[in-house]
């Protein structure tokens, strides 16, 4: 009780910064606690730098952040071993993502050499230099952003590194009552300086293990299968989601479930968080390009899959 309590304490003071964007903070502490990553796709302005900083704050951890740019060097991002001249000896010194919340800003600006950089970090949790491999920290979670509306100077990320990410999620501008609010909470302060730690980080730790017990009936298991293999069938779609796709699924429902204090997965479940969790992970065919978007895609498989109810029947 005292743990749900102090999730909805974080839920309001997130919220108290990042004002009218409830869905986005929730998906959020779903990737937190399904140990997975987030692409934030939106313009700039938009709050998802404040949002990095505010869940850093939230769980008493580290924050860095990385502004890629072209010129932005693996070695930039994950460090490098270097001479000492005092001492003669090679010394490590680790990148920014050594440490719990990393901000991986207009991650699409930088070269595909340095994006790879990031697939050892997101996926093994650990990085390795000149051979030698040290663990990041824990909890770690990557929140990587990107802006739709430019593409000059930019290098479309590789649908390995797409695959990696737990959640794409678009923030979105304002309501006009809200960015009312907005004004008037930044008016006479920032709301970020009085953001107070709600769980440590080795809280998170225990929270992202407990999570596993949250159970997937036999119907739901199907349910999801049934959705997953339907990507890898359509028309519409060249590449489908691949096992990794599967289990990120099951993970982001299984802390969704709880988030929601239940210890079993329901099909709304499932609808909810499909778009988010799949629609980044599929590559349409040319037909697919031409006539529908990733979205479209994955909410017509959800109109065409029929859904498990709790009494064992079935509706569309």
């Amino acid at each position: 009780m005292e743990v749900k309590m102090k999730l909805n304490e974080m839920k309001e003071s997130i919220g108290s910064v990042l004002i009218g964007k409830e869905e986005s903070v929730d998906l959020i502490m779903v990737a937190l606690l399904a140990k997975g990553h987030v692409l934030m796709e939106d313009v700039p302005g938009t709050g998802k730098t404040m949002l990095a900083k505010s869940i850093a704050r939230s769980i008493e951890g580290t924050f860095r952040r990385i502004q890629f740019t072209p010129d932005v060097l693996p070695s930039d991002v994950t460090g490098i071993q270097y001479l000492n001249p005092k001492t003669r000896e090679f010394e490590m010194r680790y990148g920014p993502v050594m440490t719990n919340v990393l901000l991986a800003d207009e991650i699409n600006r930088a070269t595909p050499r340095t994006q790879s950089s990031l697939l050892e970090v997101m996926e093994e949790r650990q990085v390795t230099i000149d051979g030698h491999t040290e663990p990041l920290p824990t909890p770690l979670i990557v929140i990587a952003t990107q802006n739709p509306i430019e593409s000059q100077g930019t290098f479309p990320l590789p649908e390995a590194q797409l695959d990696r990410f737990l959640l794409k999620i678009n923030v979105g501008y304002p309501t006009l009552n809200e960015e009312q609010q907005i004004m008037r909470a930044y008016r006479l302060e920032e709301p970020i300086d009085n953001l107070k730690p709600v769980f440590t980080t080795d809280e998170v730790v225990q929270m992202q293990s407990m999570i596993r017990n949250v159970r997937l009936s036999e119907d739901i298991e199907q349910y999801v299968l049934s959705i997953i293999h339907e990507t890898r069938q359509s028309k519409y779609v060249e590449v489908g989601v691949s096992p990794r796709g599967t289990i990120a699924f099951m993970r982001a429902l299984q802390a969704f479930a709880w988030l929601n204090d239940r210890d079993y997965v329901i099909p709304s479940d499932v609808k909810k968080l499909a778009q988010p969790v799949l629609a980044h992970r599929i590559v349409l065919s040319l037909d697919g390009e031409l006539r529908k978007t990733n979205k479209d895609v994955i909410a017509s498989i959800l109109e065409d899959i029929e859904v498990p109810v709790e009494d064992g029947a079935v509706h569309r």
